[in-house]
């Protein structure tokens, strides 16, 4: 697997991040959607990373910088054809190593409290994510789950 920036120009990203968009609205009540559209992707202070295997795009992620210091995983997404792969597993630890290279000391991220949401939690929890307090601009939601951990 090949795990690169990407500019989020292409008609294959654009329709990944959509069908990432649809699924979450169809999965969470409108208010509590905090997934970032395709602006929101592109905006000052995100990092941006597209992985492919084979030719096939499989997943994506994003680094928002929240401080100098602190930054929010955004836009974590596994092709659903190719879940419990280890796609996930490994476009989290690349972003990791990426937070840790730009002098991050805290990396946090808002997940679905729903059971549609499980296994994202459980991947968060097993790479040393713990649960915390809403971070940054997010306020208490019963339909998130808000963690964190220290690089």
């Amino acid at each position: 697997m090949q795990i690169t920036p990407d500019p989020l120009t292409s008609p294959e990203i654009v329709a990944f991040l959509q069908a990432h968009l649809d699924q979450m609205r169809a999965t969470s009540p409108a208010c509590s959607v905090h997934a970032l559209d395709l602006a929101g992707l592109q905006a000052p202070g995100m990092r941006f990373w597209s992985a492919y295997d084979e030719g096939e795009l499989v997943g994506c992620a994003a680094l928002k910088r929240l401080t100098d210091d602190h930054a929010e995983l955004k836009s974590m997404r596994t092709a659903p054809h190719r879940t419990r792969q280890g796609i996930a597993a490994a476009v989290l630890a690349f972003v990791l190593d990426q937070a840790r290279a730009a002098e991050f000391a805290r990396i946090s991220l808002e997940t679905g409290s729903q059971d549609f949401f499980a296994p994202a939690r459980a991947l968060y929890a097993r790479h040393g994510f713990t649960v915390c307090e809403p971070f940054g601009d997010y306020r208490p939601d019963p339909n998130s789950t808000f963690m964190t951990r220290l690089l």
